[in-house]
């Protein structure tokens, strides 16, 4: 016997077909690793550093209140659609982190 279900369910997988480069240096200050967007699909940050990068989703991140900690020369991929600002701090001030936007 086949179970009625009344609810159909669509489910649209989120494609991009641009990728934007940038490169943010690193700094013990918090900074905007990558402004707002509305249209961005994803975003990857790899931390080309020898510190440790802590990250936020939000305008300030700080080594103590953080929403991802990125080890040196670690890699961190946005799991989610998220479109606001990410801000970012390192334990250093050497290297850079070397973000791409997806749109």
């Amino acid at each position: 016997m086949a179970l009625y279900n009344p609810a159909q369910v669509t489910v649209t997988t989120s494609t991009s077909s641009t990728s934007t480069s940038s490169t943010v240096n690193a700094a013990t200050a918090s900074g905007t690793l990558i402004a707002a967007n509305s249209n961005r699909k994803g975003v990857t940050i790899w931390n080309h550093s020898t510190a440790n990068l802590y990250i936020d989703f939000d305008s300030a991140a700080s080594t103590s209140d953080y929403a991802v900690k990125v080890s040196a020369g670690g890699y961190f991929e946005m799991p989610f659609s998220y479109t606001g600002v990410i801000s970012g701090i390192w334990d250093a001030a050497n290297g850079n982190a070397l973000v791409r936007e997806l749109t």
